[in-house]
């Protein structure tokens, strides 16, 4: 803006000294004095109401809500986000945008989310959540407007919104709305550490097979026992024999091959492998060498 001060006005050489001098001179000068002093007031009010500021003025509250405006051509540099730590959570859970784009919690339960306060339609909007999964039986439901990339979530059951998660852990989403919340777009942030990834573990005697691993293989000294219990819709799960002494025989809760309940599998030679998939609530083999189901 330009500021309406107009320090010429002023004379500057008025009076004259040793004469006389008009007294119109004089309040043509405090005139216009004080309409400058207006002026510098009120451009001094404007200037603190809506400028940017690195720390508050003295007497007020640093507020630098910047109301929407755009900002641009703008250099970022060491930057910070707000976290705002919802704590332990179950049931519906509201992640208000405006209070900060990265958000926590912890599962104490089914956590079902909510969201409000995105910016209008035509601007985009990013809030990061970043879920710690306490127990497997936990699930997290997204509403009903996250459908944009939501088949990319492992564990998710895109029917219902529902992820059920096969590991405890820290799992993060990046939610987007460019529309004002009617449609959300969904991805998964840390794909680094997936609830079934490709490591795999020695199974041992008795032992649960660990739904976190793609991979579980034995090597048997005796007779041994093992089991797999209900995975999450896509899951994959791979069975070996690495070494024979004996049988290996794993109960698998919800198999596929049994009209309900569980079944078995059974490996007595070495090579015997077989690979698993959940499929709509059940465990059906996708792919056999020599292992027997029953």
């Amino acid at each position: 803006m330009t500021s309406a001060i107009n320090p010429n006005n002023i004379d500057g050489a008025y009076p004259v000294a040793g004469q006389d001098n008009n007294s119109q001179g004089f309040r043509d000068n405090f005139t216009n004095t004080a309409t400058n002093f207006q002026y510098a007031a009120d451009e001094i009010s404007d200037l603190q109401a809506k400028a940017v500021l690195k720390s508050a003025l003295t007497g007020t509250t640093l507020d630098n809500n910047m109301g929407g405006s755009v900002l641009s051509n703008a250099q970022l540099q060491d930057m910070s986000e707000t976290v705002v730590a919802l704590g332990t959570v179950a049931g519906s859970t509201t992640i208000n945008y405006a209070l900060g784009s990265v958000q926590t919690l912890t599962t104490n339960g089914a956590v079902t989310l909510a969201f409000n306060n995105f910016p209008p339609a035509a601007t985009a909007g990013t809030v990061r959540v970043v879920v710690t999964v306490a127990n497997i039986i936990h699930t997290l439901v997204f509403p009903a407007a996250v459908t944009v990339n939501a088949r990319g979530i492992q564990g998710l059951n895109t029917s219902t919104g529902v992820i059920s998660f096969a590991a405890t852990g820290v799992y993060s989403f990046e939610f987007t709305t460019t529309n004002g919340g009617t449609t959300i777009s969904v991805v998964e942030v840390n794909k680094q550490i997936q609830p079934f990834n490709n490591s795999s573990e020695d199974l041992g005697d008795t032992a649960a097979a660990n739904l976190s691993l793609t991979t579980s293989f034995f090597s048997t000294v005796t007779a041994e026992t093992a089991t797999l219990a209900a995975g999450v819709n896509g899951q994959i799960k791979t069975f070996a024999m690495f070494a024979d002494s004996g049988d290996m025989v794993i109960t698998v809760t919800n198999a596929g091959w049994k009209s309900s309940g569980t079944g078995t599998i059974t490996f007595d030679t070495l090579g015997d492998a077989c690979i698993l998939q959940y499929i709509n609530g059940k465990w059906f083999a996708i792919g056999n060498n020599g292992a027997a189901f029953a």
